[in-house]
């Protein structure tokens, strides 16, 4: 899609370069950052460059005998980058399928930078580890931002700028209903995910808040949100139509469906095939959505399982053709009865 040249510049003369397999931003103005990049990560008041990577099987390999920190010292060093006052963040994803979105009002100008996967690495905040650290592991990231803020911050509000970024993430995956990988909850994030944030110093804007109650934390969470969900759909082809659907929904709740269609006291396939279209119904879709949410707040302790029962009993009735009704009482069997 691009090749080693310039794709975007901001307002204040950021650049944003494709390199091969890297998004790089260099910083016009200077600027303070915070990430949690292994390369300069923390509060920093002395980068020059913030960029995005591309891992490729090979240099996954690479990485299992090799330092982290250095691999990505050597990739500055190879596009010609001071590494020393450089931040970087790696994934799985492709850089192509990068989304760059931009949001303004007034003197405030926020642009979100995203690569987003979510298939194999989505889990929610609070779901069994899935590794124990202690001498440092390695793992790619799967969403990774740099947001750059045209006005400037303090630290403490790079700080809180940060926390308003990361709510925004769990907001854009709930949006679009991404479930975890590792429970049966909507994903929060990916277990690796990558933030860089900075703000302009020479700016003579100073903003002391960026909260969710300021306009400037209202940007920052509707650039993240909307550069995640584009990022997602050109990675991974996940949109609200795709979530549309009676199988996708039941998803999350993983049982062994094979166990159902042997149960079945007619023709498999000509089950499978109706339940294809059926699958796509609205009503259907949500009355699968009622039932589900019956099951989360069953196990959240909200609603009592024998009234939950009883009302999805009676949700199904109104399902329209005749599989979604038999498949939703497999479930309603499995986690109500």
């Amino acid at each position: 899609m691009y090749n080693n040249r310039l794709i975007f510049k901001t307002s204040t003369l950021d650049e944003v370069y494709f390199l091969k397999d890297s998004i790089f931003v260099k910083f016009f103005n200077k600027r303070n950052s915070i990430s949690n990049s292994v390369l300069n990560g923390g509060i920093r008041n002395d980068l020059r460059f913030a960029f995005n990577h591309h891992l490729s099987q090979e240099n996954i390999d690479y990485l299992e005998n090799h330092d982290l920190s250095d691999y990505l010292c050597e990739l500055c060093d190879y596009y010609g980058f001071d590494s020393n006052k450089s931040s970087g963040l790696v994934t799985l994803a492709r850089m192509k399928n990068l989304s760059i979105v931009t949001k303004k009002y007034k003197k405030i100008e926020v642009t979100a930078i995203t690569t987003a996967g979510v298939r194999v690495n989505a889990c929610c905040a609070g779901d069994a580890a899935s590794y124990y650290e202690e001498n440092g592991e390695f793992h790619a990231g799967t969403i990774n931002t740099i947001l750059l803020i045209n006005s400037r911050l303090d630290d403490s509000t790079l700080v809180e700028a940060f926390m308003t970024a990361v709510e925004a993430k769990t907001v854009s995956l709930n949006r679009l209903k991404i479930p975890s990988q590792f429970s049966t909850s909507f994903a929060t994030g990916t277990g690796t995910d990558g933030v860089i944030i900075s703000s302009n110093i020479d700016s003579e804007n100073i903003i002391s808040n960026a909260g969710k109650h300021s306009k400037l934390g209202e940007l920052i969470a509707k650039s993240i949100i909307e550069s995640i969900h584009v990022a997602i759909k050109k990675q991974v082809w996940i949109t609200p139509r795709s979530q549309s659907n009676v199988l996708v929904l039941l998803n999350r709740y993983k049982l062994n469906i094979n166990e159902f269609y042997d149960s079945l006291n007619q023709d498999k396939h000509k089950f499978i095939a109706e339940l294809k279209f059926d699958s796509r119904i609205q009503e259907n879709i949500a009355i699968t959505s009622s039932v589900l949410n019956l099951i989360d707040d069953v196990d959240k302790g909200i609603v009592r399982r024998e009234i939950a029962h009883d009302t999805c009993i009676d949700l199904i009735r109104g399902c329209v053709g005749s599989t979604v009704d038999k498949l939703l009482l497999y479930w309603i069997d499995k986690f109500l009865d």
